[in-house]
């Protein structure tokens, strides 16, 4: 490794978020969705609720209050999603601040979720932002799908209320966290006959003030899990058009455009999925494929990017199936590899650019997953290797690319085998691949007492690992050619 060139991380054309935890399933640690999927994502998503006011907070509703009688996800007291622990008098050292930290780390932005009280104050609301100053640039979804009525803040106050919370959750917060980035989830258009989005009047100034743009779709769910079976004829489940789908985003997309004086902001979907519960696991699969394959025919620039939802589930919204045995254990379904395919296809990778030659010691820059500065050092390969491994003299927190595929080196790891950059893509002859290294926070968290800690942490990489590569077994064969 004689040569050694600076490289920049950017964003791809259209970006790719997952969920990881939500009332259906729960969180599962970075290191094994990146082994799974084989590159870190955008962003990854979580789930999580506010309502500092109830008398049973800020336990996880579930777990305190009786589920006799209940129809649905939602007749509980308040949204049962994990609480948001932080706020005033909080704590930042449990959910969601470990997971946003082991999401940092792994060289993914966080997508925070929180369905809030509306009755939550300024002063609760400039806590929040304090909290997630660090956090580098992150989004923040406060009470998403806010034009349906199924969420507790919902129950609690009208359309108008929950929109004006809105703006207002925006602007305090802002004041305090300006690194956080907003995204605004309604219904959008939801007939192809309307002129206006849902509750129009309502959100219209929301539109307005938020920095992001978004609408929830499935093209398939059944919402009334676990408390039924979906089955033909039932009434809490529904299956739509792939197509049709993706022309309601368009035009939702259109009109937010059109309420925002003709300027664009970035359109996102923050939760996509087709339910195997309603159409098996086949058709998932096929249903997810043919929309991002519609996405990449339109050349659809305009649609910035999606959030698989999600990662692993008790039932059929997920790449896994949690086993009913050990909740630890996923169960891969076909969508996994479908999803697999589309985030290592190039409309959603994520670009990558060689610059000028450079040379230790660099400082590698870590503004997030679509903005950041590393190293590339091109390797030659003879053919397809034996051995490929990287060893390690410091305490480094690194993301490593190469072949297409992403490797995490955690502070205290020494080691790392690159072989399965391989396994999926075998090199047929001599090349020449570029290994490429950036630094995430170690911590998870930026230095918000530098100059621009709210937006980029650095770290000055001294030297560099050992390459190991080896193209012959250790120690010949002594099957005379019978291995195959």
């Amino acid at each position: 490794m004689d040569k050694l060139y600076s490289v920049t991380l950017g964003s791809a054309k259209c970006s790719v978020d997952l969920g990881d935890g939500s009332e259906r399933g729960e969180y599962v640690g970075q290191d094994y969705i990146l082994s799974r999927l084989g590159r870190p994502l955008r962003a990854v998503s979580l789930m999580y609720c506010y309502y500092p006011f109830d008398k049973e907070w800020p336990a996880r509703i579930s777990d305190v209050a009786s589920s006799e009688g209940l129809t649905s996800q939602w007749d509980y007291p308040y949204d049962d999603y994990f609480p948001y622990t932080g706020g005033i008098g909080g704590s930042r050292e449990g959910g969601p601040f470990a997971q946003m930290r082991d999401i940092r780390k792994h060289g993914q932005d966080v997508i925070l979720t929180i369905t809030m009280d509306t009755a939550v104050t300024d002063e609760q609301l400039a806590a929040v932002g304090e909290d997630l100053r660090s956090f580098g640039r992150m989004f923040l979804r406060i009470n998403h799908e806010a034009t349906g009525n199924w969420f507790n803040f919902n129950k609690r106050a009208s359309y108008q209320e929950v929109a004006d919370f809105y703006c207002r959750a925006v602007r305090v917060i802002r004041e305090h966290a300006p690194n956080v980035r907003h995204i605004l989830c309604i219904g959008g258009i939801e007939d192809k006959n309307s002129a206006e989005i849902v509750r129009e009047k309502e959100f219209a100034q929301a539109v307005r003030d938020t920095d992001v743009w978004s609408v929830d779709k499935y093209l398939s769910l059944h919402w009334g899990h676990p408390f039924d079976v979906a089955e033909t004829g039932g009434r809490t489940h529904k299956r739509a058009s792939v197509r049709d789908i993706f022309e309601l985003t368009r035009l939702s997309y259109e009109r937010f455009r059109h309420l925002n004086g003709g300027v664009s902001k970035p359109m996102v979907m923050s939760e996509l999925n087709s339910d195997g519960n309603v159409t098996g696991a086949y058709e998932q699969a096929e249903m997810v494929k043919l929309f991002c394959d519609i996405i990449r025919s339109e050349r659809a620039e305009w649609f910035t990017g999606f959030s698989f939802y999600q990662f692993r589930d008790r039932g059929r919204l997920g790449l896994e199936i949690q086993d009913v045995n050990d909740p630890q254990v996923g169960i891969e379904q076909p969508v996994m590899k479908v999803f697999r395919d589309i985030i290592h296809d190039e409309w959603f990778t994520p670009e990558m650019r060689t610059g000028s030659e450079t040379r230790l010691p660099v400082r590698l820059r870590w503004g997030g997953s679509e903005d950041a500065e590393g190293i590339a050092i091109p390797v030659h390969f003879s053919g397809d290797p034996c051995f490929c491994e990287l060893r390690f003299a410091d305490d480094s927190n690194l993301m490593i690319e190469l072949n297409g595929h992403w490797f995490y080196k955690s502070p205290q790891a020494s080691f790392i085998d690159l072989m399965p950059a391989f396994y999926e893509k075998r090199l047929t002859g001599e090349c020449d691949l570029m290994l490429r290294i950036f630094a995430p926070p170690a911590s998870g968290e930026n230095d918000i007492s530098t100059e621009d800690g709210l937006y980029n942490y650095y770290y000055t990489l001294e030297r560099l690992p050992e390459l190991r590569l080896r193209f012959e077994p250790v120690m010949p064969s002594l099957d005379k050619g019978e291995l195959i």
